[in-house]
């Protein structure tokens, strides 16, 4: 038996459009709940409690600022205190790193607490737009900068606007207290060195660093860079660091001919020229000399100094020439200081005269 197919009904399928307009579109925007008040919306003394609470995590935050800096003051960086358990730590990295840490903490748990209790939350849906915005949408947007401005209740709400002012005006002073860090004031300790000891009548010898024995002149040749430090003057002495920070030489032997400065060839011997070796821009130790164009060169920040024009500065952020030690032989032609320095070694400070 034959079957005409194009008689045939066929079964409607579950997916077609009449289906889908019969139980709406599937992707339609489901739009936001309807809001639900908090306590504090209804409850002005719940409200009135959240405030006190925000403005409590500002005074903690302000009054741990004021810890930090007392702690700076008061604790002994050297002091070393047990505490579990993390075993034995610096006293002042511990007063500081909690100090520092609980104010930054109460100035973010208050301005979320604010915001999760007092500020509105009403939620605004707004349409996508292209990212340049026309006249219409910019005023827009202003309305509501003013709208969230007056419903934050920044400016109702005293207390805890007057305690975030405070809050966030002593957090800063954490970071200017930390300026002490860059040291005490120089005051005179760096217009004097060891070689201050020397006199014309009690002269100290320059003993070479590598080997610490005293040199005579013959031991430097020209084009040579010797490293030297005062008589009396140990490695293994406890405060040989400080003091060699201040007290190290850097001898060049230049060819009389070209020593372009004349106070310079006086200060030296027989073309022996000793500078200090601290740069005047930072204090880093200067150690590389190129001996055809007697210039040498600081490795932290790349100033240059001419020693064979007073060691004026050539290149670089130095702000002055190395200082140089006037030297002379004694009886047994050994190399001797008979004074300090003429100017301050070391950085460029204030208080310089020049």
């Amino acid at each position: 038996m034959s079957h005409d197919m194009s008689e045939e009904k066929l079964p409607e399928s579950h997916g077609s459009a009449g289906d889908v307009a019969a139980h709406g579109d599937p992707f339609a925007d489901p739009g936001l709940p309807a809001h639900e008040p908090r306590r504090t919306d209804i409850d002005e003394r719940a409200a009135q409690r959240a405030e006190r609470q925000v403005s409590l995590m500002f005074v903690v935050s302000m009054l741990a600022t004021i810890g930090f800096i007392a702690s700076y003051v008061a604790i002994d960086p050297d002091k070393i205190v047990y505490i579990f358990p993390l075993g034995h730590v610096s006293a002042l990295n511990f007063a500081l790193g909690m100090t520092l840490g609980v104010a930054l903490f109460m100035i973010g748990a208050g301005a979320v607490h604010w915001a999760r209790t007092l500020m509105s939350d009403v939620e605004l849906p707004a349409e996508r737009h292209p990212i340049e915005a026309d006249d219409e949408v910019r005023a827009d947007v202003i309305e509501q900068f003013k709208t969230g401005a007056a419903e934050s209740g920044f400016g109702r709400r005293k207390m805890i606007r007057n305690t975030l002012i405070g809050s966030m005006a002593l957090v800063p002073l954490s970071g200017v207290v930390l300026l002490r860090d860059l040291g005490p004031l120089p005051e005179k300790k760096l217009k004097e060195t060891g070689w201050n000891e020397a006199t014309p009548a009690q002269p100290l010898q320059l003993i070479n660093m590598n080997t610490n024995l005293p040199m005579k002149a013959e031991d430097i040749v020209i084009g040579s860079l010797t490293f030297a430090m005062p008589e009396g003057l140990h490695v293994h002495d406890e405060d040989f660091q400080q003091a060699i920070a201040k007290d190290a030489l850097m001898l060049v032997r230049i060819a009389p001919d070209d020593i372009k400065d004349d106070r310079s060839r006086e200060k030296g011997f027989e073309g022996i020229l000793a500078y200090s070796k601290i740069c005047t821009h930072v204090g880093c130790p200067i150690s590389l000399y190129e001996q055809q164009t007697h210039h040498a060169l600081c490795p932290c920040h790349q100033s240059t100094f001419d020693l064979a024009d007073g060691a004026r500065v050539i290149f670089g952020p130095a702000g002055h020439p190395l200082p140089q030690l006037k030297i002379i032989t004694d009886e047994k032609g050994y190399l001797v200081a008979t004074g300090d320095f003429d100017e301050p070694v070391g950085p460029s400070y204030w208080e310089r005269a020049r």
